[in-house]
């Protein structure tokens, strides 16, 4: 086609392929595993916002290292008490909250493997849709 030739014939507005259960099924799951894995990436940000807050002794009666604090005792309560802490003076080296960061970006890996696989598996499935689709509107082929 060049700047003198007509614009050929828009191709008449084909709606996208209807998903279906298994398509469907492949979207869910990923928006779950995502919310799952927002909340690793959240849970690392914090429990490492408390471990630097409190390795360089951050005065705890502020109100944003309150709120760390606080937020970091519910996401690695799992973890307290595993190994000690060192103290020396305002500086507190708390092993546990380290050793829950290390789980938490360990965790967040396998998700994201997992987000990895089903978007695969869904792409896949989006695939077939579109080919069942296609064949669907294919004439029928008379037997040989």
């Amino acid at each position: 086609m060049t700047a003198y030739e007509p614009d050929p014939a828009p191709s008449p507005y084909r709606p996208p392929a209807k998903r279906s259960g298994r398509t469907f099924a492949w979207t869910v799951g990923r928006a779950i595993v995502w919310l799952v894995y927002a909340f690793a990436l959240v849970a690392i940000v914090i429990a490492t916002l408390a471990f630097v807050l409190q390795l360089f002794g951050a005065n705890p009666d502020t109100g944003f290292a309150q709120w760390v604090y606080r937020s970091a005792s519910r996401v690695t309560a799992p973890f307290r008490g595993i190994f000690p802490t060192h103290v020396n003076g305002n500086s507190v080296l708390d092993v546990s909250l380290l050793f829950a960061i290390v789980m938490y970006a360990l965790f967040a890996l396998l998700v994201n493997a997992l987000i990895d696989y089903i978007d695969r598996r869904r792409a896949e499935s989006v695939d077939r849709d579109r080919y069942e689709e296609r064949r669907a509107a294919l004439p029928p082929q008379p037997p040989r």
